[in-house]
């Protein structure tokens, strides 16, 4: 493997399952109700990831759609309501500074993705607390499924609509798209990829074999920096990527001049370098240079044909979209809820009657106690704007810009600290009980 010395926001990881045979895995598959050769589904598209619901053994929850995972990994229980089959442990690696953890191989479970099921479906469970990716996301995250899913069906997803139309192949028929182009898969351990040209620093065009990976909310991942990263006139800084199975990965982050996809070109690409250590002992495919991510994929509908080894894309309103990095070097989690007093103001009247819109006074003030969403600082880029305003890893985010926190989804604090340069953002936060500002201006790296 190329020598690598080295998030946009959060990133879920590639996951290599170790100490595990692969004769447990279903052989029957998804499939769709007798009669029906088609099905349709809405998703949710949360940081360029794709969330949607699966049931297992009758229980509903929500799951990360990621074409870089060939095993399907439940992250705990989420209660006791969800009952597993033939249980026994192994051990997992992934992406990351730490080593392997502990998890529970479960067979035999009944899933449902909308109509398609899998009567004889292999999880695995993972324990860890670390591994906590609703607290990125927002929402409750209860697993990951990739190619268990994707190896049974033509599976079309239409990052515009937020609809995934799934295809039986026997029965598929290629509609006609004078602007879709396509393209060869090649299948490393149930993981698809695919060839593109890259332009480096001295834009000289290099063929490179990448990752499918709609799990990364990252553009794109490259493995060796010799030809893209510069000294000289520094085009680069320090960040953090993102979170892996085996801990937190960090890396450069800098521009790319061009990819190509096709007759498709994107320039200035956000490109992201992760540093050896997150990858120590992981076996990867030979060729591989590294990945394209949700934030790359979600500029175009994409259809995946596994079982004819064929990507097929076409651009949609989001291609022309600049690709952002984190300007502001917050990165943000959900830390659970707590109560906050919400104040209204009780109108009063006169002699019983109720006085006019005109006439109407506040005469006092009434609480309600909510249960809101709580968020705090998970990481902070040294040098960053919000480092430099006095701003550390575990404070309590609790107004933006005037704006209660919790009054913002997750997804829309990451993007108003990821948005143009030259936005002023104010803070007000809390550490160790007390409670602090910071101002500071979104500003580009490079």
């Amino acid at each position: 493997m190329k020598n690598i010395k080295k998030i946009h926001r959060f990133v879920l990881i590639v996951i290599t399952v170790l100490c595990v045979s692969t004769s447990g895995i279903s052989q029957d598959g998804f499939v769709l109700p007798l009669k029906h050769s088609k099905d349709k589904f809405s998703f949710n598209l949360i940081n360029n990831l794709i969330v949607i619901p699966v049931e297992i053994n009758g229980k509903k929850l929500s799951f990360l759609l990621d074409t870089g995972v060939k095993s399907t990994i439940l992250f705990g229980l989420p209660n006791d309501s969800l009952q597993l089959n033939s249980l026994q442990k192994v051990k997992v690696r992934g992406l990351g500074q730490g080593g392997s953890v502990s998890a529970l191989k479960s067979e035999n479970n009944i899933v449902r993705i909308h109509k398609a099921e899998n009567t004889n479906q292999t999880l695995y469970v993972i324990f860890d607390e670390s591994l906590n990716f609703s607290t990125k996301m927002g929402i409750p995250i209860h697993g990951i499924i990739g190619y268990d899913f994707f190896k049974d069906f033509v599976v079309s997803i239409n990052y515009s609509t937020h609809r995934i139309s799934i295809h039986n192949p026997s029965t598929y028929k290629k509609k006609r798209c004078n602007k879709c182009e396509e393209f060869d898969l090649r299948f490393n351990n149930g993981k698809p990829f695919v060839d593109l040209d890259v332009y480096n620093k001295n834009g000289q065009k290099e063929n490179l074999t990448l990752l499918i990976d709609s799990g990364s909310s990252d553009a794109l991942w490259l493995f060796d920096e010799s030809n893209y990263i510069s000294e000289a006139s520094v085009n680069y800084f320090i960040d953090f990527l993102g979170q892996g199975l085996s801990g937190s990965i960090y890396g450069k982050r800098s521009k790319l001049h061009k990819i190509t996809i096709g007759s498709n070109s994107l320039e200035n690409v956000s490109v992201a370098f992760p540093e050896e250590l997150a990858l120590e002992n992981i076996k990867f495919f030979e060729e591989r240079d590294g990945s394209i991510g949700g934030d790359f994929l979600r500029r175009f509908n994409v259809i995946f044909d596994y079982p004819s080894k064929k990507m097929s894309v076409k651009k949609n309103g989001k291609f022309k979209d600049p690709f952002h990095y984190n300007m502001s070097g917050l990165v943000l989690e959900h830390d659970g809820m707590t109560l906050v007093k919400d104040a209204k103001s009780v109108i009063g009247n006169q002699n019983g009657k109720e006085m006019s819109s005109v006439s109407s006074i506040p005469i006092g003030t009434v609480y309600d106690i909510l249960l809101v969403p709580k968020y705090i600082v998970s990481e902070i880029r040294e040098g960053s704007p919000s480092e430099k305003a006095g701003m550390r890893k575990g404070d309590e985010v609790v107004y933006v810009n005037g704006k209660h926190a919790y009054r913002y989804k997750l997804n829309e604090l990451i993007g108003l600290f990821t948005s143009k340069a030259g936005r002023r953002i104010s803070v007000v936060y809390k550490r160790n009980g007390m409670t602090f500002k910071a101002k500071f201006v979104l500003k580009q790296m490079f």
